[in-house]
Formats: structure tokens, sequence, C-alpha cells
């Protein structure tokens, strides 16, 4: 991962401080819903901790993989090569153990935007797939 400033805006757009927002999550705290999970997953792509995407990935994800060292290295690949310019979180349907978040993310490559489906394992919230409109 690269070294990240902790004072740098966070890339989720909370307007606070890495260090106050998402960073606590790739320390380790759980995001308490989906919609937090989601943003924390944004601002890893975005700051390039790949560990923190595929520990928040659910086994069913169809990128999911045991080979974990080829996995991390496409993530890697894609964080250092794309720009994450600002994310919009359009729609959060909150559930007890399914939930989903539709955003719209500005890459370098374009306009993402995503319907993401979360399941709850317990008590940690996970990204299973997502619908690309």
């Amino acid at each position: 991962m690269a070294k990240v400033s902790p004072n740098i805006p966070c890339p989720c757009g909370s307007h606070k401080k890495y260090k106050k927002c998402c960073a606590l999550y790739h320390k380790g705290a759980l995001a308490p819903d989906a919609l937090a999970l989601m943003k924390s997953r944004y601002s890893a792509y975005a700051t390039g901790n790949a560990e923190y995407i595929i520990n928040t990935t659910h086994p069913e994800n169809p990128d999911y993989s045991e080979e974990r060292r080829s996995w991390k290295n496409d993530i890697d690949l894609f964080s250092k090569h794309t720009e994450f310019l600002g994310l919009k979180i359009i729609e959060f349907i909150d559930g007890k153990e399914e939930a989903y978040v539709t955003f719209e993310a500005s890459l370098s490559s374009g306009m993402l935007t995503e319907k993401s489906r979360f399941l709850k394992r317990g008590n940690v919230w996970l990204y299973v797939d997502g619908e690309i409109s």
C-alpha cells in the first residue's frame, strides 16, 4: 500500500480528514453499515489498500480468489493506473442482513455507476456483487 497522509481529505467525499474517516475502517474498525463499507472500499481503492478490498469481499463475489497474491496484484494495478476523482451516493437501501448502495464513481477512465449488494456475515458487512449501469 502506498503511503497516504492521514491528513488528506478522505477520498469518500465526507469532507473529513482521512484519519478521522475511512482510515478507521482500514485499520480494523468494523463498518457499521453497508454504506460505510462501500465508502471505505472506494477509499481503499483510491489509497491503494488492496488488502482491505480483499478482506471485505464476500466469498460469493465473482472476483473472489484463494490466489490472493494474484488478486492483490490485479487490485494494485487498477488502483495505481486509475485516478479516483469523486464519489456520489445515489441510493442506500439498508437491511439487517442484506443492503444495497447505488453510487457514481468518477474515475480517470470514466464514470462508473453501480448498484452494489452487501451481505452481513456475523457482524461484518461484505461486498458481494454489483450491477453496473
